[in-house]
């Protein structure tokens, strides 16, 4: 008798199952396609990621090689930068706006570099990392003729020990309080740094020169 109520009981499960298939198998199934697809798309867009960041590389770095060449035209360079960047992947679009910025700079159009720099600042989706360096570069381009206390105001977060800039930022500090008169202030900044190990070797060595030249 265990046997046939178990048997009974078995079809009675088996039946169950077939009719839950029925009423919602196209659901799962639809489910399961959808799932599917979805890493199917992922992958896919692996791929295209990888393939597009592989010509990123390619006409980064040709442009790099032309830009580094003797006797390049260093205008028509910036544009070419400007040009690698339209369509890459973060990464390389940013490192090429940094690159034609700063050529704008060395060619003398500042205004175009300090717009290119603020907007690579101010570019959410941007790394970071390359945001700071831009309004680092920012800062450092405008010394001669930005005013002090704005320039201050920008270049004070990325002296913050978080930041990747940390040294270069308290560099750059030192010379803003230089030049607004506050040589009590600079002179703290660059002993202060000249003593800081973490610092760069190259940062340490400028600021103890700067330091020493409020000797005296």
């Amino acid at each position: 008798m265990p046997d046939i109520f178990d048997e009974v009981a078995e079809d009675l499960r088996a039946e169950r199952a077939h009719r839950l298939w029925k009423r919602y198998g196209t659901l799962v199934f639809g489910v399961l396609v959808i799932v599917l697809a979805g890493i199917g798309a992922h992958q896919g867009w692996r791929w295209y990621e990888a393939r597009e960041a592989e010509k990123a590389a390619s006409a980064f770095m040709a442009a790099h090689r032309a830009a580094e060449s003797e006797g390049a035209d260093l205008k028509s360079m910036a544009q070419r930068f400007e040009e690698v960047s339209r369509g890459a992947p973060t990464g390389y679009r940013d490192l090429a706006r940094l690159r034609a910025a700063a050529l704008k700079a060395e060619t003398g159009d500042l205004a175009e570099a300090l717009r290119l720099y603020d907007a690579i600042a101010a570019d959410g989706t941007a790394d970071p990392l390359y945001r700071d360096l831009a309004s680092l570069l920012w800062v450092m381009r405008s010394l001669d003729q930005g005013d002090p206390a704005m320039l201050a105001a920008r270049i004070t977060p990325l002296t913050l020990p978080a930041s990747a800039w940390n040294a270069s930022a308290r560099e750059v500090a030192g010379l803003i309080a230089l030049r607004a008169g506050k040589r009590d202030e600079a002179r703290q900044t660059f002993q202060a740094l000249a003593a800081d190990v973490t610092a760069p070797r190259g940062v340490r060595e400028r600021a103890q020169r700067l330091a020493m030249g409020f000797e005296g």
